[in-house]
């Protein structure tokens, strides 16, 4: 999937994103504003993509809106019940889904601390990759991000300092986006992005 036209945020929504609305995200502390990116990546079954049920959805997005099938595969039922979202999915064809809006609190962080602030939902935005710490990401997947986060940039100036992985705010528990995420290329694209 190749997306042409620069992308915008207006009102909190991605103008390449296809809309899907999470009910796992609340509102974000009044004192908070957001300025931190986070990227994760997430698979399901682990290492497998693009699998969707039988109701024909991706078990990523039926995961993010609380209607995954926690019988449909042995891992499933590992973590039943979980309740977590993402603000932004990125699947390898580069294609996006928006679940929850930018100036809401998706659940994606858990227990974490960024620059010894804790809490990291409260001011961040959390955007994952299909795949794996095991894997590397397409092309597709670097360029969409890459676009993505200028949009993020634009809209929200305050995230320009703050791009960090899963890994680094919740050391120990988390190893996404994994050794296989090329950092310096995205900052690469996204510097290219800037130029324009």
């Amino acid at each position: 999937m190749s997306i042409s036209s620069p992308m915008t945020i207006n009102a909190g929504r991605l103008s390449a994103a296809t809309w899907l609305a999470s009910p796992n995200c609340n509102g974000r502390p009044a004192d908070s504003s957001v300025d931190t990116i986070v990227i994760h990546n997430i698979s399901l079954p682990p290492n497998e993509f693009g699998v969707c049920g039988t109701d024909g959805v991706h078990y990523v997005k039926a995961l993010f809106t609380n209607q995954l099938d926690w019988h449909a595969h042995p891992y499933f039922e590992t973590i039943q019940g979980a309740e977590v979202s993402a603000h932004l999915f990125i699947e390898r064809d580069g294609s996006i889904t928006q679940f929850v809006n930018f100036d809401e609190r998706a659940w994606h962080a858990g227990r974490s601390s960024y620059l010894g602030r804790p809490e990291c939902n409260d001011y961040s935005i959390g955007i994952e990759l299909e795949g794996s710490d095991f894997v590397s990401f397409s092309t597709a997947q670097y360029d969409t991000l890459a676009q993505v986060i200028t949009a993020i940039y634009d809209a929200y100036p305050k995230t320009r300092r703050h791009l960090t992985g899963h890994s680094d705010i919740a050391p120990g528990r988390k190893t996404d986006p994994g050794d296989y995420f090329e950092w310096v290329k995205l900052r690469e694209l996204i510097a290219k992005n800037l130029e324009k």
